[in-house]
């Protein structure tokens, strides 16, 4: 059985920084810790609730009290506000969080809804950004027992990045901001029904095609959407390599109140009250994410004497990472150029780190000897890494010879 629901902390703060402000006020870290607490006893209710083995098993209803111990996997920020540790240092240079290892744990102690017998095993993390999310998602994909050169990448407003193999580790974590949860983007939203997800445009004539989640009117853009549109405008030569509208004879580009705007959806077309559009400003709020992201790739592969050709394997993780259209994020320059069969999709790498621990002590004694492989870099601190965003903060790249084929791409259509 499974279940899930929203963060509750969301209305205190969309972001972790948010989050971490409102809980240095009066009773804020009380609040925060009880916010994720009831959530996380709702999950387990109803998890129980729909865990019924099958009528031949011999077994009965699984009961509360058979629980012998849950394993927790989040990011630094959401382990401290869980546990109730002051998470104020993480905001503030250096970085420096109230622990990284933690140590199991009477469930009860941090008022789950569970017996008095069950242990809360919590993932150690790494640095204030780079937190237990990521280790078990290392644990739980298997890049820690693979012999290839990997890229393990976590695509959310914090983007987290791993490269090693089962020798060696390092991570780091860039801000992206919201655009890949549709976030910063006049008419982004979250991936519910409505939802502009998939895109195609008429060459000939630039009108589009859009397909939404659930078949229904567009009402907005979500983050893969929002990728997808961008790709596609650039490779049919809507939009230049600066990510903005070239002249050309169509309506649906028009004057907007930020700049050019192209028209995905006309008012009538649509389930809101008016036109769905993406301008210029959120291409460019868009192109600064994904170039944090590849930026900080190169930059953490600079740092252990690598380059982007050296890349064997690339593992995507986290909800937008689930969703990622490839042949679109290496257009933009998202991500390096790869086979697609050297590409790997985990899903919640988290929660399946998680999983796997409760199932397996090699896992969980693995963990430890994986946590001291990993050399965390802070970006912000490395010189190298501004020149490399603002090499990035193109499409797909200042650089076109790391994009072969978005380059040739780009000569067939000139000709």
């Amino acid at each position: 059985a499974k279940d899930s629901c929203y963060n509750p902390q969301m209305s205190y703060g969309e972001d972790v920084i948010a989050r971490i402000i409102y809980a240095e006020k009066p009773k804020g870290l009380a609040m925060m810790q009880e916010l994720v607490v009831d959530a996380i006893n709702k999950v387990i209710g109803n998890i129980l609730k729909n865990a019924t083995p099958p009528d031949d098993s011999g077994y009965g209803a699984i009961m509360r009290d058979e629980i012998n111990s849950i394993t927790i996997a989040g990011n630094t920020t959401m382990t401290h506000l869980l546990l109730e540790l002051e998470p104020d240092n993480i905001r503030r240079s250096p970085y420096v969080p109230v622990s990284t290892f933690f140590p199991p744990i009477p469930a009860t102690d941090i008022n789950l809804d569970l017996p008095l017998h069950c242990m809360a095993l919590i993932y150690p993390a790494i640095s204030s950004y780079v937190g237990g999310d990521i280790v078990a998602g290392v644990m739980g994909s298997g890049m820690y027992r693979t012999e290839l050169l990997t890229l393990f990448i976590d695509v959310g407003t914090n983007a987290e990045i791993v490269i090693g193999n089962k020798d060696w580790l390092a991570c780091a974590a860039c801000s992206a901001g919201p655009a890949f949860e549709g976030g910063g983007i006049t008419h982004g939203m979250r991936a519910v029904e409505g939802a502009i997800s998939d895109f195609s445009l008429n060459p000939a004539t630039f009108e589009p095609m859009n397909v939404t989640e659930g078949n229904k009117a567009p009402l907005g853009i979500c983050g893969s959407g929002l990728l997808i549109i961008v790709a596609t405008l650039f490779e049919h030569g809507v939009l230049n390599q600066s990510g903005k509208f070239n002249d050309l004879d169509t309506p649906r580009i028009r004057e907007g109140r930020s700049g050019k705007e192209y028209v995905l959806a006309w008012e009538d077309e649509s389930a809101a009250d008016h036109d769905i559009v993406i301008n210029e400003v959120d291409i460019d709020n868009f192109i600064r994410a994904k170039g944090a992201i590849f930026a900080g790739v190169a930059t953490l592969l600079e740092q252990v004497g690598l380059q982007v050709s050296d890349l064997e394997q690339i593992i995507l993780a986290g909800g937008f990472g689930s969703y990622i259209d490839l042949d679109s994020a290496m257009s933009v320059g998202l991500l390096p150029e790869l086979d697609p069969d050297k590409v790997v999709y985990v899903g919640n790498g988290s929660l399946m780190g998680a999983w796997m621990s409760e199932l397996s002590n090699h896992i969980r004694q693995d963990v430890v000897k994986v946590v001291r492989k990993m050399t965390s870099f802070e970006l912000s601190e490395i010189a190298g890494f501004k020149d490399q965003y603002v090499a990035s903060i193109f499409l797909p790249h200042t650089d076109l010879s790391l994009f072969p084929k978005a380059a040739k791409r780009s000569r067939d259509k000139l000709n």
